[in-house]
């Protein structure tokens, strides 16, 4: 047993120190990237903000519409080839580079994975998804997938710490999703007492990655605009969203009213919920390490892509970032008080 006594900081711990800008308005802001990743060196450019691969958040009518921002969406891995191709059909072009195909790491994945990039070759992007990145299995099909999908931009994860980040950049993944328990539905860190806090964990991971030449996405604990920037600013190249995108007309999760007020479920992959849907049921080995919530009713996504972007580019004036790349060039955060803490807890 060790004790590591360096102090890890979440999003709440911090706060970003103005600076000195030249902009004159947040409409100067530029939000996209360009990136050229690792293995395949394809450019993308976009918005680096991804719904994540959860079915109340990745759904098909979830990418149509944060498509038009230029944002990726990961659509979840239980949609059935025969929905993929009824959403692809007819599709343009540019659709494809704001979609991800997500998998697990069995061989029936595997299989159904291989099908749908025969199927439609133009999907770009594959996101490899697995609650613990820390397994050899993980690792091996990571370079299973690179092997079989040579052309394909592969997202693997979810690790915390700099070496992993490496090594799964040298098994051949282009992007890291960063991220163990702090997701607004998951309750591994109570279940389990592992996790990191996560914008520690995306300085840290961020600084192996582009030792690299690779790149991470800062996935789960964003629960306002301020922790997105937040994210960036530590040196995440995309970060992940699940409960700000749940709640919403394009989201899933069933629609429910109480007291006039209209609600949408919204839980974790590895949530009881999730599983009777698409396990049958949690297994006796395991216990279940996500949650079920009811979240207002949010009506269309664009009025909260809307509000995420403005709060980001509202940060990027404030430190004189006139691109969203400079911002952590720029970034100075100071710890808060604990007293000060408070204003960002529920």
């Amino acid at each position: 047993m060790r004790i590591e006594n360096d102090i890890k900081l979440g999003f709440k711990d911090v706060m970003f120190r103005p600076k000195r800008s030249t902009l004159k308005s947040r409409s100067e802001v530029n939000l996209e990237r360009e990136f050229t990743f690792l293995h395949t060196q394809k450019k993308w450019k976009g918005v680096p903000v991804i719904a994540a691969n959860m079915d109340t958040v990745g759904t098909f009518e979830m990418a149509v519409a944060l498509a038009k921002d230029r944002i990726i969406t990961a659509v979840h891995k239980h949609y059935t080839i025969g929905e993929w191709t009824d959403f692809l059909k007819d599709k343009p072009d540019e659709l494809y580079n704001y979609i991800a195909l997500s998998t697990g790491t069995g061989k029936a994945d595997e299989e159904k994975i291989k099908k749908i990039c025969e199927l439609h070759p133009k999907i770009q992007f594959l996101c490899i998804d697995v609650a613990n990145g820390y397994s050899e299995h993980f690792v091996s099909f990571v370079k299973q997938a690179r092997q079989n999908f040579p052309d394909k931009i592969i997202i693997a994860g979810n690790v915390v710490t700099g070496e992993m980040v490496e090594e799964l950049l040298l098994a051949g993944a282009d992007i890291i999703k960063v991220g163990i328990g702090p997701g607004s539905v998951c309750t591994t860190r109570v279940k389990t007492g592992v996790g990191y806090p996560q914008l520690s964990a995306i300085i840290e991971c961020a600084d192996a990655a582009h030792g690299l030449k690779g790149h991470i996405i800062g996935d789960g604990g964003c629960k306002v605009p301020g922790d997105v920037a937040k994210a960036f600013g530590g040196g995440a190249d995309f970060v992940m969203l699940g409960g700000m995108f749940a709640g919403h007309d394009e989201s899933g999760g069933e629609m429910m009213e109480e007291n006039g007020k209209k609600y949408r479920l919204f839980y974790g992959m590895s949530s009881k919920t999730a599983m009777d849907k698409h396990s049958g049921g949690v297994a006796e080995y395991r216990a279940s390490e996500g949650k079920t919530v009811k979240v207002p009713y949010k009506g269309p996504v664009s009025e909260t892509v809307k509000d995420i972007l403005g709060g980001v580019r509202s940060t990027c004036t404030y430190v004189g970032a006139s691109e969203l790349r400079e911002l952590s060039k720029r970034t100075t955060f100071i710890r808060v008080q604990e007293q000060e803490n408070q204003i960002f807890k529920d």
